[in-house]
């Protein structure tokens, strides 16, 4: 059994012929007299009656899908087909799709001997079909892994040699002459032009042959790769996985990271291989995540149905493979088949099969270090060199697709505990290192509840941050935010293995470990002695703070600005103000509910305190406060914006507040400028000569005696 295509350019006709079971006259009106009605069913019925122990999902006419098709590209199509029953070939006919049809018996005769042949013959803009490439691309995506082999007709153009009619004509005219001169007994110069070898021996120069181009025809079988899939999974190596994946995935050059290997049963069977690549598929690096180019590519008994459909949800697109059920009407269509129940069951089944393929790859044991590779040095040392440290397998694909681990926390509310397990952060203990949730719970303390996060825009910034502060004292763990969807994420989140998840930059922190009682009490006393201060700021601060409070936190930081309970944080607020500037939205509901946390600690708020109105003040006596107080004031909210992670609002205002103090620090009387300064005019002096430069001329190289001293001298 196989299957033929060939195409003719001249008569512009494209012919399919297979070598199968062919249709007798009555299958021909049965089969194709009703527009879209396929045979293909009772016909796997007929062949199951007669053979139950065949392949019959491998002796497929396939006959009728899509059939009518053929009219899209062409203006008639011919069907000549014979069956083994029947001593006849007959020939089915019709034109432009028309309901009307011919059937006769075929006057070449018995020419297929057993099977079909359809002949299409192409519109004039459907010329493209009639074409090697064309042809090939086609069979490759549809067909690539029919079980029979299906044959294109190649052209194929060579050059040969042929004789040269002029040389034989030569060759009797020289003949001839040496007949003669033999004759005379007289030997001549000859006139024909010779060459000398190395020898010294003269030999005739050949002439360069004639040549012309002949085409010939080969058949090229176009569907080479099998469908491993059908095999058992123990039967097969890595080595046929790896190829498998190259043709698949149409990349040569890399190989896939992992695969799973699965047949699915239940309310629908089904055989797939899904692929885990270890690079980041093209259409990701440029962006386009929505859409999912041939990830997942459905087939019915090896007949690629589509490779369009939604069968991965869109943070696992980048996960190639091929799914194949038998369970399927190989009339299926994409319409009907993406609203029907099998396609979710199946997606169900093959997330969960994709899911399970990462968590065994994120908990694999660490590959064996390579041994350490003994070199011998310039002075015929042996000197043992040590490997490099590689970091897990999955750290290093992780890096590359942390992005679509956490868009599916956010956007899959069914597997997020899943997912939750995988992904990997920085923290304040992790030495640069990337480590699981699981890790960072196994190591809390025994007093702590929460999982504590820290966002930034990046590791080194959030290294730096006055938030750490207290963490660090207390030796507590933090987990660095550093990507943009980070803090996205967590909101869906919210906890993780029963421990919910708490921002510290934001307000009303605790640490669990201290005595409560002492932390009230202290705070209590903090709030009566800063009343004054606290007031006076925050009338003076108006709307750029939503309110003044007491750290309980900070060290040797005198202020920061944190975000309030529900408000955004100082990341979020850069984030949502470049999608807002993006977009041409007013920015003002971008900007974050913020929080000045003074250190009551601190000197410089003891010294404010001191400066600042008394909370009772005299009507009758205001108190004024000096310019350098209101100025330390506000450098100190712009100081606590800064140590926070936000931008200072008022910039021109915190230029001037910085160029007064400058003034003062410096003890200059007045801003004036100075007079520009009126240098006396200089002899303009020669250009020195680069002596160094010097070095490379070789004065060998100048013929001294022609030189033309005069001339050089003007």
């Amino acid at each position: 059994m196989e299957v033929q295509v060939e195409y003719d350019g001249d008569a512009n006709t494209l012919t399919i012929r297979d070598t199968g079971i062919g249709m007798t006259k009555d299958d021909l009106v049965q089969n194709l007299g009703t527009v879209a009605r396929s045979g293909t069913t009772k016909f796997l019925e007929a062949l199951a009656d007669k053979d139950k122990s065949s392949d019959i999902g491998g002796m497929i006419g396939r006959f009728g899908v899509g059939f009518y098709s053929t009219f899209l590209v062409s203006d008639r199509v011919t069907v000549a087909s014979k069956h083994p029953d029947s001593k006849k070939q007959y020939v089915w006919e019709s034109t432009n799709g028309q309901s009307s049809y011919h059937i006769f018996e075929d006057p070449r005769g018995n020419s297929l001997g057993r099977g079909t042949e359809i002949t299409l013959h192409l519109k004039e803009d459907a010329t493209e079909y009639a074409d090697d490439a064309k042809l090939k691309e086609l069979v490759g995506h549809y067909s690539e892994f029919i079980t029979h082999p299906i044959r294109l007709r190649k052209v194929v153009t060579t050059t040969v040699e042929i004789e040269d009619d002029d040389d034989d004509e030569t060759s009797e005219k020289e003949e001839e002459e040496e007949k003669k001169e033999t004759d005379d007994l007289e030997v001549g110069e000859e006139e024909e032009s010779t060459t000398t070898d190395d020898d010294g021996d003269s030999e005739p120069e050949e002439k360069p042959k004639k040549t012309e181009e002949v085409t010939t025809y080969e058949w090229e079988e176009v569907n080479t790769t099998p469908a491993i899939w059908t095999r058992d999974k123990d039967e097969i190596t890595s080595d046929e996985y790896q190829e498998f994946w190259k043709v698949l995935s149409k990349e040569s050059y890399t190989d896939c990271s992992r695969w799973t290997h699965f047949n699915a049963e239940g309310n629908i069977n089904f055989k797939s291989i899904l692929y885990l690549p270890s690079e980041i598929p093209k259409h990701y690096q440029f962006g386009n995540i929505d859409k999912v180019e041939g990830g997942l590519k459905l087939y019915v008994r090896k007949v690629l149905i589509s490779d369009e459909f939604d069968l991965m949800p869109r943070y696992l697109g980048f996960i190639r493979g091929v799914v194949d059920s038998e369970d399927l009407p190989l009339n299926v269509n994409r319409e009907t088949l993406q609203e029907s129940k099998i396609l979710k069951v199946i997606k169900k089944k093959l997330v969960r099969k994709a899911l399970d393929m990462l968590k065994d790859f994120a908990k694999e044991p660490m590959p064996e270090p390579e041994p350490a590779q003994a070199e011998i040095d310039a002075d015929g040392n042996e000197v043992i060199s040590e490997p490099e440290e590689k970091e897990h397998p999955y750290l290093e694909w992780y890096s590359k697709f942390s992005n679509n681990i956490k868009m599916g926390v956010l956007d899959d509310d069914a597997n997020r505990a899943k997912l939750a397990k995988l992904l990997r952060f920085k923290t304040t203990k992790s030495d640069g290192k990337l480590v699981s949730l699981e890790d960072y719970v196994a190591n809390m303390k025994e007093w702590q509840t929460d999982i504590y996060v820290l966002p930034g825009s990046s590791l080194e910034d959030a290294q730096k941050s006055p938030f750490l502060e207290k963490f660090k004292e207390k030796d507590v763990e933090v987990v660095y935010f550093i990507d943009p969807v980070d803090e996205y994420m967590v909101q869906q989140l919210r906890d993780f293995d029963g421990k919910k998840f708490s921002t510290i930059s934001s307000e009303n922190v605790e640490l669990q470990d201290e005595d409560k009682d002492l932390v009230k009490r202290r705070e209590k006393a903090y709030k009566k002695q800063y009343k004054p201060l606290t007031k006076w700021l925050k009338k003076l601060y108006g709307p750029a703070v939503m309110r003044i409070s007491i750290s309980k936190r900070l060290g040797t930081s005198p202020a920061i600005v944190s975000s309030g309970q529900y408000g955004h944080s100082a990341n979020m607020e850069r984030i949502m103000r470049a999608q807002a500037f993006q977009t041409g939205q007013d920015d003002f509901m971008m900007k974050a509910q913020k929080v000045m946390e003074i250190n009551p600690r601190h000197p410089f708020l003891t010294k404010l305190l001191e400066g600042c109105p008394p909370e009772e003040e005299d009507e009758n006596e205001p108190f004024k406060v000096t310019q350098e107080v209101e100025d330390a004031a506000w450098i100190l909210l712009d100081m606590a914006l800064m140590n926070g992670g936000f931008q200072i609002e008022d910039v021109k205002g915190h230029s001037k507040r910085m160029t007064r103090y400058l003034k003062s620090h410096l003890a200059v009387d007045s801003l004036a400028l100075a007079d520009e300064i009126d240098p006396p005019e200089e002899d303009e002096e020669p250009d020195e000569i680069d002596l160094d430069g010097l070095d490379g001329l070789n004065m060998a190289d100048f013929d001294m005696n022609n030189l033309d001293l005069d001339g050089m001298m003007g």
